[in-house]
């Protein structure tokens, strides 16, 4: 089996090529290790220290590094997971992953049943097809006081304003399009430092980023990490690394002296999930 690799503008990504049908169709994107639980092969992939994110497609698989990782080191541990991968016979996604609704436990009150009708007739009718000849997906997972909650891979996350948008247009009760990932319970949010570190980004860092049409969210807190998620104006924008080396690392730092990371898991270009790490 010979496996080829081809540079990705992005000099965190690198992509595998097999020379082989690595799914079927579409693209789905794994952006963390807990997500990877659903495929075989990226599991795999997540084992390898400083592999922060993967995505598969039709006949590659693109591996996201952490930033002070060299390739030269990294590339031949990828390589042999993907040939034991495929020795192995099994399949990149199960079965049960993908866009199978009938797998996820959908989050809502009796009362907006038929609100949530809507709203996946819509995503069924309108936003699915379109992401799926970008290579994109979007499924259902939760409503709650407004808020949408989404699965979304590929060319999804570079979309969400749209779909956002579209929603809003055809159900008034819709207002925002969230990760469903922020619906999971996360402990470190209520600690003092998870306090501390939201209160900094609420009082002095979102109402300066606001003016630029951005906002940042606090995705989690554990240890001595923080990890963030740049949206609106923030996401994809090219001085995003500066805009955390010069401001808001030293802003949370400052409030919360314990951390010692803070990490970027915006999905700043569709299908990938990059992410910056404070040089050491």
């Amino acid at each position: 089996m010979f496996i080829q690799t081809e540079a990705d503008a992005d000099p965190a990504v690198l992509k595998f090529l097999p020379g082989r049908t690595v799914m079927d169709a579409g693209t789905v994107s794994f952006p963390d290790r807990e997500s990877s639980a659903r495929s075989p092969l990226a599991a795999r992939l997540f084992e390898i220290e400083n592999v922060v994110a993967v995505t598969l497609g039709v006949d590659l698989v693109s591996v996201t590094k952490a930033g002070d990782t060299e390739w030269q080191v990294l590339k031949p541990a990828i390589l042999s997971a993907i040939m034991e991968h495929f020795m192995s016979g099994a399949p990149a996604v199960t079965a049960a992953s993908g866009a199978d609704d009938s797998q996820i436990e959908e989050d809502f009150a009796p009362e907006d049943a038929e609100l949530v009708a809507q709203i996946k007739d819509l995503l069924d009718s309108r936003v699915r097809p379109a992401l799926a000849q970008n290579g994109g997906e979007a499924v259902f997972h939760g409503f709650s006081e407004g808020k949408v909650a989404l699965e979304m891979s590929g060319a999804a996350f570079g979309l969400r304003s749209g779909i956002e948008n579209m929603l809003r247009h055809y159900i008034a009760e819709v207002e925002q399009v969230i990760d469903h990932r922020d619906l999971i319970p996360k402990p470190g949010l209520e600690t003092p430092t998870g306090l501390a570190v939201r209160d900094v980004l609420d009082q002095r860092i979102n109402p300066s980023v606001a003016m630029h049409g951005g906002h940042i969210a606090l995705v989690d807190v554990t240890d001595d990490t923080v990890y963030i998620r740049l949206e609106g104006g923030c996401q994809g924008c090219g001085m995003a690394d500066v805009t955390l080396k010069q401001g808001v690392e030293g802003e949370i730092k400052r409030a919360a002296p314990d951390i010692v990371h803070v990490l970027d898991v915006t999905d700043h270009a569709g299908g990938t999930n990059p992410y910056y790490q404070p040089s050491k």
